[in-house]
C-alpha cells in the first residue's frame, strides 16, 4: 500500500484514466460494430466519417494505439467500397 501522499494521489488518477480509457475504447468498438452492420452505402459513408474521427482523437490521446486506429479505418473504408 502508498505511504506518500503523491502516490496515492497518482493511483487515485491512474484508476481515473484507466475506467475513462476503457469507456472510450467501449465506446469506439461499439461504433465500429455498428458501421461494419450496415449495409446502405450512404448511411455507412456518413457514419464512417464520424467514427474516423473518433478513432483519430482515441490514437491521438493515447486510449488506442495510432497502428490500431489506422487498420481499423482501412478496414472500414474496405468494408464500405464493397457495399453495392
Amino acid at each position: 500500500m502508498a505511504n506518500h501522499q503523491s502516490a496515492k494521489k497518482r493511483i487515485r488518477q491512474s484508476e481515473a484514466r484507466r475506467l475513462r480509457n476503457r469507456y472510450y475504447a467501449k465506446t469506439a468498438r461499439n461504433a465500429v460494430r455498428r458501421l461494419r452492420a450496415m449495409n446502405d452505402k450512404a448511411a455507412a459513408t456518413e457514419a464512417f466519417a464520424k467514427v474516423t474521427a473518433m478513432l483519430d482523437r482515441l490514437a491521438r490521446k493515447n486510449v488506442i494505439s495510432k497502428n490500431k486506429a489506422a487498420n481499423l479505418k482501412s478496414k472500414l473504408a474496405h468494408h464500405i467500397a464493397k457495399i453495392a
